[in-house]
This record gives structure tokens, C-alpha cells and sequence, in this order.
């Protein structure tokens, strides 16, 4: 297999040195750089009231990071469908792809993104999503689907057929992924013959079964012959191993924290969170942070890119989706990341087929 090509998976992270502003504008940067760079695809995750995560609404953030780039496709990664009405997703998507034709992508997920009282908020706030949003999914799935089509979809109401469009003159359609860490929606976009992402970035574990159950029982359909999906990785790239593994001590703190109800806050500096792990982690934490440590890429441009490759050789994919999760140094300009640039300046001349 041949070098996979290389994509973004970006969370908008908040440092302790930042206001939502300057992480908007870091991530407008990292964007223009994996533009500049070659780089296939940029993703942004929906995830809500969490200090440390600023991407809370995918298609603001893309109409913003795909005006300020020229060709990179630009997608969400994803909207968790459960806390939108479908006919919202699909007009959000259908007007981004109308101002940005070819370039926008709909990745789609079912879990809440949040915690049970922002999802509460979220679902029924403003009149709110059914309580069966979640059993509903597929279902949900099909309407952002059929009405993003030019021709829309019929709802019956009082015996009489009402035609929903999600834009008034379509003529091309987002691309749109399925996305999951279980093997749930791998069944599902199987089923309905669409492209299917596993969360490998997230969870770790369960990658080859659940991307062995997608191409095994997947069902061709008009717009997809084969099976598609690609591999998602945390990578933290520096000139040294050694500089690579301080950089990701951080965001290897963020997730132990996530991981072990822990509270959350803004992401360390890296000197921050190098006195955190002097003072001693909990007992059990070391050893979770060392597990998701030997899970991530970390390391110099050689051993990372080697690693990458091998990643998607073991996997059969042709693309891989970078988390770049290397932390800032105090002092850093508030509004920029050069590390997470760094590392896909790094993986991008290691690895060189973009």
C-alpha cells in the first residue's frame, strides 16, 4: 500500500492561556496551514460546556474555516445528530455546500457530545429534539439524506403530502460519513452503503472489529460501490522524541480527567502540566495516561511518519485523520498553536504523498 494521504480532526482546544476567541483564531491558523500544506480533509467535533473544547457548533466553525481556505475539503467530525432536528443538519449542510460546492463533508454521530444536563438543554431547551432521538437515528439519518436531494422529501401531514427541501435549488450534496466508537453505526452505514469512520482516536480499542464488521456486511448503494473509511489518530510531532512527548502531556491529562470524572479545565500549558505529574497522579491515573500514551503517535517526524504508515497498512486505509494534540509553552501568542502547525508540518514532509 502507498503512503495514505493525510487529513485534520480539530476540537478547537481552549489553553489556560486563552479566551474562546484566541482558540478560534488558533484553529483558523492550523486550517490554513494543513490548506497550505496538502492536507485531504479538516474535520471540527461537536462538543458542548467543556472548558478546555471550543467547537460547539460544526457548521459555524466550517462556513468559517472554509472562507478563510482555498481548497481543503472541510467537514464535521461530527454533528451529533440526536441533538438537532434532521431538517436543521441538512439546511445548515445544504447552504455550505452551495457557498462552498465540493468542499464540505457531513460527518454524522449519534452520542450526545456532553453531559446529561446539556443534553437535556440541548434536545429541549427551545421546544427540543423527541426523547427518541437516539433509537430514532436511523430514521434521522434518511431525512437529512433525502432532504438535502433536489427534490426533497414528502411528510404526510392530515392526509395531504408536503414536500421539505433543504435548500430551494440544490445541485450538489454534501459528501456524508457515518461516525461511531462501537460497532453500532458500523452496522449501520453497512447497511445503507454509506462511508463509515471509527473513532480510533477516542477509544482505542475495537478498531479492526468494528472496520472488519462495516466492509464485511456493507451493501453497496448508488452512491458508494465499496466501502470507504479512513483511520483517526492523536499525534503529537516535534523535532525530538523527547520534545513530542513533553508536548503531549496536557491533552494525555484532559483525557485521563475525562476518563476518571475527573474536572475538567482549560488545557495545561505544558510547564502546568509538568508540575501536575511531579506532584504525582492519582493512584491508577499513571498508568491510564501511560496506556493512552503508547496508543497515541508521539514522537520525531521519522518514528511518527513510520508509525502512520504502518497504522493505515494494519488497518487497510488509505487516509489517515490527524488529531494534532500538542500542548502550547508558556509564553506562547495566545491566538496561535504553533506546535499542533508544527506537527503537521512534520508529518506532511515525513510522510510526503499529500
Amino acid at each position: 500500500m502507498s503512503s495514505p494521504a493525510l487529513s485534520v480532526l480539530d476540537l478547537v482546544p481552549v489553553r489556560s492561556d486563552q479566551t474562546s476567541a484566541d482558540a478560534v483564531a488558533a484553529s483558523v491558523d492550523l486550517a490554513r496551514a494543513a490548506d497550505r500544506l496538502g492536507y485531504r480533509r479538516y474535520w471540527v467535533a461537536e462538543h458542548h460546556n467543556m472548558p478546555a473544547v471550543a467547537a460547539t457548533n460544526p457548521p459555524v466553525l466550517i462556513g468559517l474555516l472554509a472562507g478563510r481556505t482555498e481548497r481543503i475539503r472541510v467537514g464535521s467530525g461530527g454533528v451529533m445528530l440526536p441533538n438537532h432536528a434532521p431538517l436543521v443538519v441538512a439546511e445548515q449542510f445544504a447552504l455550505l455546500e452551495a457557498a462552498f460546492p465540493g468542499r464540505i463533508d457531513l460527518g454524522i454521530g449519534r452520542a450526545p457530545g456532553t453531559d446529561p444536563v446539556t443534553r437535556w438543554a440541548l434536545r429541549h431547551g427551545a421546544g427540543g429534539v423527541d426523547d427518541n432521538a437516539v433509537e430514532r437515528f436511523s430514521e434521522y439519518v434518511d431525512n437529512v439524506l433525502a432532504m438535502m436531494e433536489p427534490d426533497g422529501v414528502g411528510l404526510a401531514v392530515r392526509g395531504a403530502t408536503h414536500v421539505l427541501k433543504a435548500t430551494p435549488a440544490a445541485r450538489s450534496v454534501p459528501a456524508i460519513w457515518l461516525l461511531g466508537s462501537s460497532d453500532y453505526s458500523a452496522r449501520l452505514a453497512a447497511e445503507k452503503g454509506m462511508p463509515y469512520v471509527f473513532a480510533h482516536h477516542f477509544s482505542g480499542s475495537g478498531t479492526a472489529e468494528a472496520l472488519d464488521l462495516y466492509r464485511s456486511t456493507f451493501q453497496p448503494s448508488p452512491e458508494l460501490a465499496e466501502p470507504r473509511t479512513f483511520l483517526t489518530v492523536n499525534a503529537a510531532v516535534a523535532e525530538t522524541e523527547e520534545q513530542a512527548q513533553l508536548l503531549a502531556v496536557p491533552q494525555l491529562l484532559q483525557m485521563v480527567a475525562l476518563r476518571t470524572g475527573q474536572p475538567l479545565t482549560a488545557q495545561r500549558l505544558v510547564e502546568e502540566a509538568e508540575q501536575v505529574v511531579a506532584a504525582g497522579l492519582p493512584e491508577g491515573h499513571a498508568g491510564l495516561l501511560a496506556a493512552m500514551r503508547r496508543r497515541w503517535v508521539i514522537g520525531d517526524p521519522a518514528g511518527a511518519g513510520a508509525e502512520i504508515e504502518q497504522l493505515a497498512s494494519s488497518y487497510g486505509v488509505d487516509e489517515v485523520m490527524i488529531n494534532p494534540v500538542a500542548g502550547a509553552l508558556a509564553g506562547t501568542e495566545p491566538g496561535t498553536a504553533p506546535a499542533r502547525v508544527r506537527t503537521l508540518e512534520l508529518l506532511a514532509s515525513s510522510i510526503g504523498s499529500l
